[in-house]
């Protein structure tokens, strides 16, 4: 179902967001995520002149090398336009994510590691949501149709967001054996109420 239709406005900021995913000949995986924002007018700007309209604010590239339990190998960003100069120098920042592991506690973990003064409010926001949401979709549709991760191995993907909750439908078709028909989720607390 559409959005309603919106009130009369005038359109001000776009930030296109892109993520890919790759499996790699080698075992690994790299997960590319780009970020661009731009206006729909010129304005001023003291380190580059100014900005055209269209033209990007910024336009900054990340690339995560991942093993296929979503361990970060290598991490490398790019910032290709910025509205100060200096904010490509926070590129080697990004080294610092080599060891994490994307899953539980990542969000955490990228602001430690790069939180506040110590890295760039755009590239973190990429890498703690879009980019690992890419991963989960690379990189556990590929493993289970190689038939990982194996049976009786709990799916990662178990309550991490509504429909994989762990009493909803698609639990109980995906991983049977993981449902849990009393659970803390919607589904659980409605079927206790009936019950």
């Amino acid at each position: 179902m559409p959005l309603s239709k919106p009130a009369a406005r005038k359109h001000i900021h776009t930030r296109d967001i892109k993520c890919l995913g790759f499996e790699r000949d080698d075992g690994l995986w790299d997960i590319e995520g780009r970020l661009t924002d731009t206006k729909t007018y010129t304005f001023e700007n003291h380190d580059r002149g100014g900005i055209a309209a269209g033209e990007p604010i910024h336009d900054m590239l990340i690339r995560l090398t991942l093993t296929g339990d979503m361990v970060v190998t290598a991490a490398e960003a790019s910032t290709e336009s910025s509205p100060f100069s200096m904010c490509g120098d926070v590129a080697q920042a990004f080294s610092k994510l080599v060891g994490l592991k994307v899953g539980p506690g990542w969000r955490r973990a990228v602001a430690e590691a790069m939180g506040g003064v110590h890295g760039c409010t755009h590239l973190r926001d990429l890498v703690m949501g879009p980019m690992a949401v890419t991963a989960f979709q690379t990189i556990f549709p590929a493993r289970k149709k190689r038939g990982e991760p194996g049976p009786g191995k709990k799916s990662p993907l178990i309550d991490t967001c509504y429909a994989f909750r762990s009493n909803g439908p698609v639990v109980k078709v995906r991983w049977p054996e993981f449902y849990e028909e009393d659970g803390d989720g919607p589904a659980g607390a409605e079927g206790k109420k009936a019950g």
